[in-house]
């Protein structure tokens, strides 16, 4: 189930996709005051490490009382389920999905981003992150769709503990901070770039 947890300034009018006759989706230019941007945190809150994406989220919209985002911007946590994914980014001109990684080496806490074709890459990918399967196929489904949203950008922290239980281990949380920046950061430059 996704549970929005903060929308930021007015929506504006909504970008749309309408079916042409073939049945596809086709974009519909609307005038819109803001972009919409939503930011996905992805996770499951008693995996330990695993619930970083969710945390990460809280967290922003936390800031966000104190230091609002930009108008548009919507903050969601999902199960990673790939069609609940697509129904959250569809429509959107940025989506940003922040997920736990696992790897058989690595740092835990090391923070990636990955976006266009490096996304594209990840989801072909086995392994990609403690949800790979539902955001990989996702993508996958999203792609050959055409239901992509303007632009996908992954954040995927690396887990150092995924059993059972509800504390994160200290390196995990330790990233949570840099990484609410570094969204917080690319929220607003998007939107400052996209500003009419």
């Amino acid at each position: 189930m996704a549970l929005p947890l903060a929308r930021s300034g007015e929506p504006g009018a909504v970008w749309a996709r309408r079916p042409s006759r073939l049945g596809k989706a086709r974009s519909v230019d609307v005038p819109r005051q803001h972009p919409c941007i939503t930011v996905i945190g992805i996770g499951n809150d008693f995996r330990r490490d695993d619930a970083a994406g969710r945390v990460v989220v809280t967290a922003l919209a936390r800031r966000g009382e104190r230091r609002p985002l930009p108008p548009g911007t919507r903050l969601l946590v999902c199960d990673g389920e790939p069609a609940r994914l697509l129904s959250l980014w569809q429509n959107t001109d940025l989506t940003i999905v922040v997920d736990a990684a696992r790897a058989a080496s690595g740092r835990p806490g090391r923070i990636r981003r990955l976006d266009g074709d490096a996304v594209l890459r990840m989801a072909r990918r086995d392994g990609a992150g403690s949800h790979g399967l539902g955001l990989r196929a996702a993508v996958e489904l999203a792609g050959a769709l055409e239901l992509l949203p303007g632009c996908l950008v992954v954040y995927t922290v690396q887990t150092a503990d995924t059993a059972p239980g509800m504390r994160m281990s200290p390196e995990v949380r330790a990233a949570v901070r840099p990484l609410v920046r570094r969204v917080a950061d690319e929220i607003t430059r998007y939107a400052l770039s996209a500003a009419p």
